[in-house]
């Protein structure tokens, strides 16, 4: 059900990975989008995959503006119990004290961190993508947005060695890359009732394949009613049943996704890269159950999505293939999740149902176009994201 007004709730989120270091002491300014309004914003950091503990000398948040500059006078200083710094130890994660700040939906934040000392294993989210809003007279997601819908801003920025965070402008911030770092979650309070959707997925719900930027799960943003939030926590090379960069779906689920406030459904959007790596359809399905179960227990729904076609991606097999269909039989009709997004039907070519229709590929043969994530954006019943749990 929707939280309540006047309690917490998930207002931007990201899966976490285990990255490659980055240099000591620096600082990097992480450009998001919030999904619900509200006050009290407080910051959630992890070091989930860190060997080593890492230490955050400073940490601000303010409006975004152009780039790495932020909308003067809005930054402000982040505090953990009080101290202006924090130290995680290795797999560790802490919530900040409430920001004096009201946050609007849709709006734009920053988020600086200084990097005291030396990290050896970044915890962040690859492929990050900060997505433009789309005009107010955008169609309704059955085709490409039209021409001027400007694809990204950079979503993070690293500056040159110091503490940087406090700055308001972007002149110490010398390097833009496509990773968000340490950042877990933004948590409002909400002064009316809300409900957030998080999309629990691989490379194509993070948006790969997209050439403007804006994968299923933004797109979805779009589409819901005020006063329901989408938050994205696609993994690239996610899987269901392994780990790869980031940690299985069943551990995603209850150890980052159910540990964040508000969330009341889930979209499962998992499974293509077990397939690939030679899963079998009983094992997938199994895990399934197990994720229904989980979500249930913690009085969230799940939506379950349809495995995509792949014919011809580098990892296609023909007992991929039977795999994917008894998968895709089971979402539909098995009778466990609250509700179905069938990507397979809105992506398949009618002539060869194992393939993505050529419009809806990007290419690879895997990932879906601008097209295609259009597609399965409007593929999703509303009704389902937000009836109440059976």
């Amino acid at each position: 059900m929707a939280v309540a007004a006047g309690r917490p709730v998930t207002t931007w989120a990201a899966a976490s990975e285990a990255l490659w270091s980055v240099p000591g002491e620096l600082t990097v300014r992480n450009v998001v989008r919030v999904a619900v309004g509200g006050y009290g914003l407080r910051v959630r950091l992890t070091n989930a995959f860190g060997r080593r503990a890492v230490t955050f000398g400073r940490v601000c948040v303010g409006v975004w503006r152009a780039g790495a500059a932020l909308e003067p006078g809005t930054n402000r200083g982040v505090t953990f119990g009080g101290g202006c710094s924090v130290t995680l130890a290795p797999g560790a994660t802490v919530l900040s004290d409430p920001v004096e700040r009201y946050v609007r939906a849709w709006q734009r934040l920053a988020v600086s961190i200084y990097l005291r000392g030396e990290c050896d294993t970044l915890t962040g989210r690859n492929r990050a993508t900060a997505p433009s809003d789309p005009p107010s007279a955008a169609p309704l997601l059955s085709a490409p947005p039209p021409n001027g819908w400007e694809p990204t801003v950079s979503p993070a920025y690293r500056s040159l060695p110091g503490d940087h965070a406090a700055d308001e402008g972007d002149g110490a911030y010398t390097e833009e890359v496509a990773i968000w770092h340490w950042l877990d979650a933004l948590t409002v309070v909400t002064s009316e009732p809300v409900r957030v959707v998080a999309a629990l997925g691989d490379s194509l719900t993070t948006g790969v394949g997209s050439e403007t930027g804006h994968g299923w799960a933004d797109l979805l943003a779009h589409r819901v009613a005020p006063g329901v939030g989408v938050v994205n926590e696609g993994v690239s090379g996610g899987k269901v049943l392994a780990a790869g960069t980031g940690r299985p779906a069943e551990r995603r689920l209850a150890e980052e996704v159910l540990t964040k406030p508000g969330i009341d459904t889930v979209i499962l959007a998992a499974g293509v890269n077990d397939l690939g790596a030679g899963a079998r359809a009983e094992d997938l399905i199994a895990a399934y159950r197990r994720i229904v179960a989980t979500a249930h227990a913690a009085g969230v729904r799940v939506v379950g999505a349809t495995i995509t076609p792949f014919a011809g991606a580098e990892f296609h097999t023909s007992e991929g293939e039977r795999a994917r269909q008894a998968v895709n039989a089971f979402v539909r009709e098995g009778g466990v999740f609250d509700g179905l997004a069938d990507f397979d039907a809105a992506l398949r070519d009618p002539a060869d149902p194992g393939r993505l229709l050529p419009r809806h590929d990007c290419g690879d043969h895997l990932h879906p176009s601008a097209a295609g994530h259009h597609a399965m954006a409007a593929a999703i019943d509303l009704p389902s994201l937000t009836s109440q749990t059976g």
